[in-house]
Formats: structure tokens, sequence, C-alpha cells
């Protein structure tokens, strides 16, 4: 049966809805985190950071630009794909002490990896970043892979509530410490503070020395943005209503939690780099209504052919997120000559000399720069997805 439907799906790109609608793995999901790596990579990789445009930046403080989509995509899809890897285990019942042990274990790797690349060249443990994007995704992974296997959906529904909750107490009426009342201000908000105190300035994000955009107290609403992911799936693996049914249940609550997140912005500023509670509802109901579309798409209609690129970025997303990252690095050791009599990384000696002669706006060079870097990995992932090359931590 696996060889026929996959002989019918390279041939037509369509599955039919009996089978596209079982419980079992997303095509959509995998589709979604295609998706959600490629921009990443985009956005983290212009041709040149002095011109970019601006859907392609980070708001500068409050608001949410669509760059700031991406990582609270991840983190939803993290929530997503635990429920799939664990349901099984769970529903079993019996002890769990094995699954719980490699869902740490997992979670170590990841955590390892992020110090990895932030020690990366220099290896100077007394500056490397602590915490960061992959010890980010690391703590939410472990977080909701406990509380998945440990509570029911009902539980983990309150716990989003307490979560956002919560934070929002913690942020905006405790007093901080050496500054006086609450604040969101960057340097003298609680989470900055705390991250201060016990990683001290040396170990946090390089740019700003004072805060950290991935810091600890903001794991606290990141956990919920996971659980979303988690209840999503829930939904959609459970076996009363039709797919129809599913889908429209799942726009109705993303765009219910995306209105509600809108509607708490006054009072809390939606903001990336607090990770704040509305920030959390606005991104997660949009994280949820793009699963659907998809899901709608690919798994119950059965359209995949135009899926592949995203998929061969999808199967192998952390592969692709650290070794572009290290490459990008790599690069920077290397000093060249510029245009102008400047000098510059192999990076930028590359862009300066292929790419942007070629165009009059230096924005759109600086995006095809990007687009060049999505390509050739999309060329080497598509070689690894042929051969069944999947590389897991």
């Amino acid at each position: 049966m696996q060889r026929t439907t996959q002989a019918a799906l390279e041939t037509t790109g369509t599955l039919p809805l009996a089978e596209a609608s079982q419980p079992g793995r997303l095509i959509s999901l995998d589709v979604f985190r295609g998706l959600t790596v490629m921009a990443m990579i985009l956005v983290n990789n212009p041709g040149d950071w002095g011109h970019i445009y601006p859907p392609f930046e980070h708001a500068e403080w409050n608001g949410c630009t669509p760059t700031d989509l991406i990582f609270p995509f991840f983190l939803f899809i993290v929530g997503v794909s635990l429920v799939y890897a664990l349901d099984g285990t769970k529903r079993q019942g019996g002890p769990q002490g094995a699954v719980l042990l490699r869902v740490l274990r997992r979670a170590a790797v990841l955590f390892g990896l992020g110090l990895l690349l932030s020690l990366y060249p220099k290896f100077d443990f007394s500056t490397v970043r602590i915490m960061g994007v992959l010890a980010r995704i690391a703590l939410v992974f472990l977080g909701c892979g406990f509380i998945f296997l440990k509570t029911s959906w009902r539980t983990q529904a309150w716990l989003i509530i307490s979560f956002l909750i919560g934070y929002a107490v913690l942020m905006q009426l405790v007093p901080v410490p050496g500054f006086g009342p609450a604040n969101l201000e960057p340097t003298t908000n609680l989470g900055a503070w705390l991250d201060r105190t016990i990683f001290t300035e040396a170990h946090l994000w390089k740019q700003s020395k004072t805060w950290d955009p991935e810091g600890l107290l903001g794991t606290l609403p990141a956990l919920a943005t996971g659980l979303l992911g988690s209840l999503t799936a829930q939904w959609l693996r459970h076996k009363g209503p039709e797919p129809a049914a599913k889908v429209a249940w799942l726009f109705v609550a993303g765009g219910g939690l995306s209105l509600l997140g809108l509607c708490w912005a006054p009072w809390f500023p939606i903001n990336k780099a607090l990770w704040s509670s509305p920030y959390v509802l606005y991104t997660g109901g949009l994280a949820m209504a793009g699963l659907a579309a998809l899901y709608w798409i690919c798994d119950v209609q059965g359209y995949r052919a135009w899926t592949r690129p995203a998929l061969v970025y999808g199967v192998n997303a952390i592969l692709v997120f650290c070794l572009s990252a290290l490459l990008s690095r790599t690069f920077g050791l290397f000093q060249l000559a510029l245009p102008g009599g400047k000098t510059g990384s192999m990076k930028e000696w590359l862009y300066e000399w292929g790419i942007a002669p070629h165009f009059t706006d230096p924005r759109t060079a600086s995006l095809v720069g990007a687009a060049t870097l999505i390509v050739i990995w999309y060329f080497i992932l598509s070689w690894m997805y042929k051969k069944g090359v999947v590389l897991k931590v």
C-alpha cells in the first residue's frame, strides 16, 4: 500500500480523502515546518544587513512584522510534533520513564547545539551566550513534552491561561530590583534584570549585552506557544469530527486567539523580544489558521505536487538551520578584497562581486542574496531527501 500510494503521489500529487485524513504523519506539518525554516534562513541571511525591505526586519520593539511570526510558528510546530511523536505512548499507559528520558536527551542535544553555535568559531567560554533560539526550542520541547505526557488537554488549556496571565502579572506588576516600578523597557524590565542576575552581561545577546530576546523568564509564555500547538494536534488527531469540521473550528479558534491578542495589546503590547502574552495569542492564532489551511490542502484534499521544496526543508529543519549558521560564520573567517578597496568576509565577497552589481535597488539585491542561499540549500536537501537521509537529534 505504501509503495502504491507513493507512486500515485509522485504521479498526481494527490491522495484519496479517506487515506489522507487518517491520524498518522501530517504532510502539512512537514510543509509548515519547511516553509517556516525557509523563511527563517531568508531573514537571517540578507545579502546586505544595511538594505532590507521592512517586512523582512523585526519590529524595533513593540509591534509585529511578518519576520516576527517565524519563531513562534516554529515553537507552535514543536508542540504539534510532540503530540504526533508521543501520543501513542501516552495512550498505551504504563511506565513512561524511557520516553521521558528520550525527551530530556533530545532537549539536552538541542541546548548543546545552541551552545556550539554560540561558541563557534572562537570557543570563548567566558563570553558565550547561554540562551538563544535553540536553547528556547530545547526548553519548550522539554516542558511541553513532560506536560503533554502527564496532563490532560483540559489541564494543558488551563496551563496556557495560567502562563500568560502569570507572565503578565510578573512583567507589569512586580517591581524591578534596582530600577523601581515594573516596566516593559528593553534594559530595565524584570526579564532583563533576571537574565543579568543569573547569566551576567557577558553571557547575554551580544547585540545588547544588557538583555536577551530569548531570555529565561520569556520561556514561560513560550511554553504557552508550544502548548497551543499541542492542543491543535490533539484536535486534529481526534477521531470524531470530519476533516472539514476540524478545519473550520481551527479557523474559528485561531481567529479568536489573534483577535484576543489584539484586544489585549493596548495594555500589554505585542512584543517578540518580551514574548508578551498578547504576542503569544496573536501569533498562535495565525499559526493555528496556517496549519489548518495546509492540513486541508495537503492532507485532506491531497494537493501535494507543489510541496516538495517545503518538504525537503521540513524533514531536516534543525540540520539546515545549524549548518547555515555554521557556514556563515566559517565564511567570516576569510577576509577578501571587496569593491572600493575594502575587505570583508567570503560571504560579503560573493555578494559584492556576484549579486549586488546586477541590481539598481540595493534592497532587491540583498533579498536576492538571501534567496540564492535558499536555492543552494534546496538542492543539497533535495539530494538528501531523495536518498532518504534524515538527520535527527
